[in-house]
């Protein structure tokens, strides 16, 4: 699953880049109808958004990037740290996780920044480490004890280094947390936990959706 969702990053990247977006990838069809932004007003004059009723943009902005790069050091973050809590979790949870995540980042993006277009994996990716993070503490060390470290390393960065959207990557660190919550304490209890899950992705749309 990691390496599917690495694979669809870099595809959607190259589809871009094939529609004539450009390196940066910051124009063209893809983005304009992709990228997360509480109001704006389009290349063709239209208002759009998610406060327009775009919510799809709530979880397209995970899977959209500025240029290799930023595609670059994402997808190598993913590449290291999914596959361990991939194998802990299972295809399918650790999918539903990631995708909640997303979700969870996009929402506080939104309620950090709602103004300023973000698009980028890491609040994703941050709900992984957030998963981790919440795993650690319950002694069940998927990454071999360094949760702790890569947050506080991670979150360090994301405060000195302008233009990271902080709001996303702590909102998907939240969200993983949660998720990893749900799937530890409803362990037994499968479908159950998985709704608790879905439920968390709920909650962060609607959360988005009050703040755009």
């Amino acid at each position: 699953m990691t390496q599917a969702l690495i694979a669809i990053n870099v595809g959607i990247y190259l589809l871009q880049l094939a529609m004539g977006a450009g390196i940066s990838a910051s124009t063209g069809w893809i983005y304009e109808h992709g990228v997360l932004i509480s109001s704006a007003i389009d290349s063709s004059g239209q208002l759009v958004g998610v406060a327009e009723g775009e919510w799809w943009r709530l979880l397209t902005a995970a899977f959209l990037h500025y240029g290799p790069i930023h595609l670059g050091m994402n997808m190598l973050v993913l590449w290291f740290i999914g596959p361990a809590l991939e194998e802990y979790l299972g295809h399918g949870r650790y999918a539903l996780l990631y995708l909640v995540s997303g979700l969870a980042g996009s929402a506080g993006a939104l309620i950090v920044s709602s103004g300023a277009p973000t698009v980028g994996a890491s609040g994703a990716i941050w709900g992984i480490m957030g998963a981790a993070l919440f795993l650690e503490w319950r002694k069940i060390y998927v990454f071999g004890g360094q949760a702790l470290g890569l947050v506080v390393f991670n979150l360090a960065i994301s405060f000195v280094i302008p233009g990271i959207s902080i709001g996303g990557h702590v909102g998907g660190l939240i969200g993983g947390g949660l998720a990893a919550l749900a799937f530890l304490y409803l362990r037994r209890r499968p479908t159950v936990a998985t709704l608790a899950v879905a439920a968390v992705g709920a909650l962060s749309v609607a959360v988005a959706l009050s703040q755009a």
